[in-house]
């Protein structure tokens, strides 16, 4: 029997909650160090999963040796040098999205990971919803092609505060974050680099010093085509909602669910052996540290989004 592969969870906020609620259901995987900004409350989480160790501090978790991997969830501008310091450290990793806030952080993880030879994975979870993987086998099968993605990221965020409604630390990015998802998705599904990008963006908001408001617009190599609206001043419905226009019929894809074009829903609960998208990530950053493979979503496969990410931004600040 292989022995357990043991992780170090940095971030003991909302998405590192989903993370932990993910591996439980993940055999062969043992969270052993919890690492958060507020001791007390990182204790608290740590207690609940039943997780030994508790700190405040990345570098006492990295100087672990039982510790064979690492998960960051962290604010994104502190991902890349923490990615890279995982790598140094000897340790797996796998960074929630976005892998960086610049190109050159983002390239520096990938060069880096080339160099040591340790899995490392971004957490560019739509490719792992089960919606979105039930289209991703259809194309690749040759059964449809996207024509038109039409994508609205849509949150009501006026105040610094994260998905559980609570007050955050550091600032969100519409482009850097948001957009990284669609960025990457589109050409994954499409199958085709892109080869065309154009953005505009809203005010800036006064105190957070961010647009709030944006429009990004893509064209693949093959010619398929994406229209991306995000906000943060959307007060409902909340929420990323893909609509794909392929040739041979019209999908919506809300999260984990998928509706055809006559909005009648989509079983797609055989489709992994997970409905939980951020599950799902795990288990392949997980099989492929097991299996000595690169994963699915790994840093160099998605560098080109933040190619694109960095152009748009040269754009805007243009």
């Amino acid at each position: 029997m292989a022995k357990p592969i043991k992780v170090a969870l940095a971030g003991a906020g909302a998405f590192g909650i989903k993370h932990l609620d993910g591996i439980k259901n993940i055999d062969g995987v043992e969270v052993v160090s919890l690492i958060g900004r507020r001791l007390d409350a990182t204790q608290d989480v740590a207690k609940k999963y039943g997780i030994s160790h508790a700190c405040t501090e990345l570098a006492d978790a990295l100087a672990l040796p039982e510790v064979d991997a690492v998960i960051l969830c962290t604010p994104t501008q502190m991902h890349a040098a923490q990615a890279i310091a995982c790598l140094n450290a000897g340790k797996h990793v796998q960074v929630e999205i976005p892998l960086a806030d610049s190109l050159a952080d983002a390239q520096a993880v990938v060069d880096l990971q080339k160099k040591t030879g340790l899995v490392a994975m971004c957490g560019h979870t739509r490719r792992f919803n089960p919606s979105h993987q039930y289209l991703h086998k259809k194309i690749v099968a040759g059964e449809i092609a996207i024509q038109q993605m039409d994508v609205q990221t849509y949150f009501f965020r006026r105040s610094n505060i994260n998905a559980l409604g609570q007050a955050r630390s550091w600032t969100d990015h519409l482009l850097w974050h948001h957009a990284a998802h669609t960025v990457d998705l589109f050409a994954y599904q499409a199958g085709s680099k892109i080869v065309k990008a154009n953005a505009v963006q809203g005010p800036i908001h006064p105190t957070l010093g961010i647009a709030m408001d944006m429009s990004i617009q893509l064209k693949a190599e093959n010619g398929a085509i994406c229209t991306l609206s995000l906000s943060f001043n959307n007060d409902g419905p909340l929420g990323t909602f893909f609509r794909y226009i392929c040739d041979n019929g019209t999908w919506i894809a809300r999260y984990d669910d998928l509706f055809n074009g006559k909005d009648e829903k989509i079983d797609v609960s055989k489709v992994d052996v997970s409905m939980n998208g951020i599950e799902l990530q795990d288990r392949e950053f997980f099989a492929a540290i097991g299996n000595g493979r690169e994963p699915n979503s790994s840093v160099a496969q998605v560098l080109p989004c933040y190619q694109i990410l960095h152009d748009l931004a040269q754009q805007l600040e243009d």
